[in-house]
């Protein structure tokens, strides 16, 4: 099990003018609804992104040319498969610079989980290389090169609870978010996101989507009562022993309990670090699993 008792104000630092280290947080979905199609196939959605104190670093060290990407801690895609990796090369055809870079990536948050972590490893990679060159990329430079490798890579260059639309790319954030302590399984198990969009049934009107959006504006509104995830009953109806997870964090004192993103890693809302930290130490001893407790990062 791993915690992550406090919060870095800085997710960055350089370690001298040629080198830097950032971390990339995983993100939960506490609300995810799917709203529509588009016709070049991306779905729609209305969705709220909170990033968590569970890390991926990254180390960027300037090189005359070439780019060197090694990783350690879990196996990622080789090649222009590898986000960062893609990310890298953007950045550098968009800035011109023709130097290179190695990023040595210690990878941590487990990979197609649901939680976020390839996206978050792009967007600290341009967020890295803009730091080490001097910010010859804008805000908006950055989103849009963001946007262009996913579409919740912009929201972790923003690093705070936000509402998202559009197919993720349209961010609100959300001022003072309730300090939660989560309690993050995940299975060992990968599951396509590209499935689990196909395999959902779209059904929600516009004027749900409109009561929905009310809500979410208000200054005061009770968190688990909103958690709610379209994809989750298709990944648990495939993957039926999911449920188990999840009854088993409500039974362990959670507030409230859902799948992020398409799954297949579940989650636990605390109101307390004691509490957190008592039920993760009950879900550690399962097998095939990795147990995380994290607080919610504002």
């Amino acid at each position: 099990m791993s915690s992550t008792p406090t919060i870095e104000k800085s997710n960055s630092h350089f370690i001298n003018k040629t080198t830097i280290e950032i971390l990339a947080p995983a993100k939960l979905n506490l609300f995810l609804k799917i709203t529509g199609q588009r016709v070049d196939g991306y779905h729609e959605l209305l969705s709220i992104f909170v990033p968590v104190a569970l890390y991926d670093k990254l180390k960027i060290r300037k090189l005359e040319k070439g780019l060197e990407v090694c990783y350690s801690g879990r196996q990622l895609p080789e090649g222009q498969n590898n986000l960062v990796n893609r990310a890298a090369i953007s950045f550098f055809e968009k800035t011109g610079i023709k130097k290179g870079a190695k990023i040595t990536l210690i990878k941590k948050i487990p990979i197609s989980s649901g939680l976020g972590g390839g996206s978050s490893d792009a967007a600290a990679t341009l967020k890295g290389l803009n730091q080490l060159w001097g910010s010859p990329l804008s805000k908006e430079d950055l989103e849009k090169l963001a946007l262009s490798l996913g579409a919740d890579v912009p929201f972790f260059l923003l690093q705070r609870p936000a509402i998202a639309r559009g197919i993720g790319e349209i961010i609100q954030p959300i001022k003072n978010f309730p300090p939660f302590w989560y309690v993050i399984v995940s299975p060992n198990l990968m599951v396509s996101t590209a499935w689990a969009y196909k395999s959902i049934k779209l059904n929600l009107t516009n004027k749900e989507i409109q009561n929905i959006l009310d809500t979410l504006k208000k200054s005061i509104f009770n968190i688990p009562d909103i958690l709610s995830n379209d994809l989750e009953s298709v990944t648990l109806s495939k993957y039926p022993f999911l449920c188990s997870i999840k009854a088993s964090l409500i039974k362990l004192g959670a507030l409230g309990a859902l799948m992020t993103g398409s799954g297949p890693s579940l989650f636990g809302l605390f109101d307390s670090a004691k509490k957190a930290h008592e039920a993760g130490k009950i879900l550690e001893s399962y097998d095939k699993r990795d147990v995380f407790v994290v607080k919610g990062l504002s």
